[in-house]
């Protein structure tokens, strides 16, 4: 399910066109909800990206950044959350503002506490498979928010 209208073209415009494409697409928004299955992660990715970035001429880091970023939480919302369950999906979101896109990813799981996962990087967590999507995140975007049942991340990332 989408709400809000996806570009097809992508092709950044030059000067005015291009800060006009920019303008048309503020406070626009997307959302979709997708199975949970890792398979369909670089295809959401891709799909939001383009709309995040339609009409625009981001830095290659901006765009870095914004992928790697969804696809740590995609990734995570799928195994972690979900627990790799078929009967269950996740929902994301982009908002679209001036300078600054704001993600969204929501799971159906029972959700965690975000402050008690230690980084890759603390001695006591250098064994464990797990923190290291979050990490990843927290040093991608801007800004990281959880829901207070801590299924829901929003992650704010610079637009160009």
């Amino acid at each position: 399910m989408f709400s809000g209208r996806v570009q097809e073209d992508a092709s950044p415009g030059l000067g005015g066109t291009c800060l006009k494409k920019v303008m048309d697409l503020v406070g626009e928004s997307v959302a979709l909800r997708v199975p949970s299955d890792v398979n369909h992660v670089e295809a959401v990715v891709e799909l939001i990206s383009r709309h995040c970035f339609s009409g625009l001429c981001p830095s290659s880091h901006a765009v870095f950044r914004l992928r790697v970023a969804l696809s740590e939480a995609l990734a995570n919302a799928i195994r972690c959350g979900n627990r790799d369950d078929p009967a269950k999906g996740v929902t994301v979101s982009a908002e679209l503002l001036p300078d600054l896109i704001r993600l969204s990813v929501a799971d159906e799981g029972d959700g965690f506490d975000p402050e008690t996962v230690l980084p890759p990087t603390d001695l006591d967590a250098l064994d464990r498979d797990t923190g290291r999507g979050l990490f990843i995140i927290r040093h991608m975007a801007l800004q990281v928010e959880f829901n207070e049942r801590g299924n829901i991340i929003w992650m704010t990332l610079p637009r160009c």
